[in-house]
């Protein structure tokens, strides 16, 4: 995946991390828990697209 799927995966996490600071602030578990499950999940699928990126490098290297 390209660009797109990584500026998606940020957003997600910043989306997250807005709603964990939120249901924190306003002491409402559920939408704490909320935002740690968004955060945690764009963060996860980061490191997928960036295991992506080694793999396709690794592949470049090895047609020199």
């Amino acid at each position: 995946m390209g660009f797109l799927a990584k500026l998606k995966n940020k957003t997600q996490r910043a989306k997250g991390r807005a709603k964990e600071e939120a249901g924190h602030r306003t002491r409402d578990p559920y939408l704490e828990s909320e935002g740690t499950k968004d955060r945690v999940s764009g963060g996860v699928k980061q490191a997928g697209e960036q295991v992506k990126d080694a793999a396709g490098e690794v592949r470049r290297t090895m047609d020199r």
